[in-house]
């Protein structure tokens, strides 16, 4: 691995690295990409619509976007995604599978992985996979979204705990974009310090905490579904300001703390 002064690391080819650092053959030109990633799709569409030619079925931003479905992050349909000969797949490595990226890898298609875990880090991401990936120039929103996110948090802190999922409940552990998130929100994951990412938990047996924040996804977490289990007080929240990184950050820290303020006490 080289890395020319001033820029981003390369292999021996001059190849750029994803996040992983795995070298990736770019083409000079990139016209088609195929998203496998939620965040990722909504990243592209608001940079350059034109490039995006596949996505997933949970794709669900931007609203209306008319790209070939190739069925989920963890189960893609790969032979709809080599049809759609890709200059670049887009993919993250905790929503997709090696085993599918491999696959791709070894149909000769270029594979870009990013894998982010704090706020800075997806920043950081995001440039190189819109600048280096897609050959782009470095998009206005994500100027915007480090502006937003370089401002520390200034007054209390709260302690809580995120769940993800019910029956089991799992909720966020250690090492995670969305406890930094909450993190810079002035908010602490009493499960940080957690020996695995997602951990399974028992509501009646969780560290001491003062708010549950429920997002809704990958769980549907609503009014009616998740506070009803814990006694502290909780809050509802989008799942895509929460755990996306992508032009979201943009409007993401200001809705949130909004959200946040506005939890209700348990029964």
């Amino acid at each position: 691995m080289t890395t020319p002064a001033g820029g981003p690391p390369r292999d021996g080819s001059g190849n750029p690295l994803d996040d992983l650092g795995n070298p990736v053959s770019v083409p000079a030109v990139v016209r088609r990409v195929v998203s496998l990633v939620p965040s990722l799709t909504e990243s592209v569409a608001a940079s350059a619509p034109e490039l995006l030619v596949g996505a997933t079925d949970w794709c669900s931003h931007p609203p209306g976007l008319a790209v070939t479905r190739v069925r989920g992050t963890k189960n893609p349909d790969l032979a709809a995604v080599r049809a759609l000969a890709p200059d670049l797949v887009c993919a993250n490595a905790e929503e997709n599978r090696e085993v599918d990226l491999a696959a791709l890898r070894a149909a000769g298609l270029a594979v870009w992985v990013t894998a982010p875990t704090t706020v800075p880090e997806s920043l950081r991401s995001l440039d190189r996979l819109l600048r280096l990936g897609c050959r782009l120039p470095r998009p206005a929103w994500l100027d915007a979204a480090e502006r937003i996110w370089s401002e520390p948090h200034r007054g209390p802190r709260r302690r809580a705990v995120i769940p993800i999922w019910r029956r089991p409940w799992m909720a966020v552990g250690r090492d995670t974009f969305t406890g930094d998130v909450l993190a810079r929100l002035g908010v602490d994951n009493v499960l940080g310090g957690s020996a695995q990412r997602y951990p399974r938990v028992d509501p009646a047996t969780l560290p001491p905490h003062d708010l549950v924040v429920l997002p809704d996804e990958p769980y549907a977490f609503s009014p009616s579904d998740g506070p009803e289990s814990f006694a502290a007080p909780a809050v509802c929240v989008s799942g895509r300001l929460l755990t996306w990184y992508g032009p979201s950050l943009v409007r993401a820290r200001a809705e949130l703390t909004a959200a946040l303020g506005g939890a209700v006490a348990g029964p």
